[in-house]
């Protein structure tokens, strides 16, 4: 019998969208993909990931400064990030918030029902819609011309691809924010 849900306290575990559950225990801060007992990989994310994971830097730092946050959360970052994805796909994403449990090092947990790398898909399709949607309120009216014009040229699927593949996850940029 599998240990009852405690949200943010020992034991406590997340029913994955695909029917199955992991305890938070069995997560770490490194792990980007979780393989399920039901055959596939579930994209894993914690506050401690910098949402470098998905953009370069200077796009983070853009967001930043860009993006006015109205909550406790601070600065926009990867809780951010993540809400935008849950708000999108509420049925195939889960979180818990275990900042009462020591043992995990970190606060808040998401998991998906797609794999990292479709994660990173939609996280980058996402971000672009939140850019597009600051540029469309800017007093500039060539600014959305000229950035739908750039986007009509923007393959997310191969920026992802080289991304992933040149990212380096230990770099000075690469910090737990």
């Amino acid at each position: 019998m599998a240990e009852p849900r405690v949200p943010g306290g020992r034991g406590a575990e997340l029913d994955l969208p695909c029917g199955e559950s992991v305890h938070v225990h069995d997560l770490d801060m490194g792990m980007r993909e979780y393989d399920c007992a039901c055959g596939d990989s579930h994209a894993v994310v914690t506050d401690v990931h910098p949402p470098s994971r998905f953009v370069p830097e200077f796009l983070v730092s853009v967001l930043r400064e860009t993006v006015d946050t109205a909550d406790d959360m601070g600065e926009f970052g990867t809780t951010h990030v993540m809400g935008i994805v849950l708000e999108e796909f509420p049925e195939q994403v889960v979180s818990e918030n275990v900042e009462d449990d020591q043992d995990v090092g970190y606060a808040l947990v998401w998991m998906t029902d797609f794999d990292s790398r479709r994660l990173h898909e939609i996280v980058v399709e996402l971000l672009v819609e939140l850019m597009e949607h600051a540029v469309s309120h800017a007093e500039n009216s060539d600014a959305m011309t000229e950035f739908e014009e750039d986007m009509l040229d923007f393959d997310v699927e191969a920026f992802v691809e080289q991304y992933r593949r040149e990212r380096d996850f230990t770099g000075p940029n690469d910090t737990a924010r």
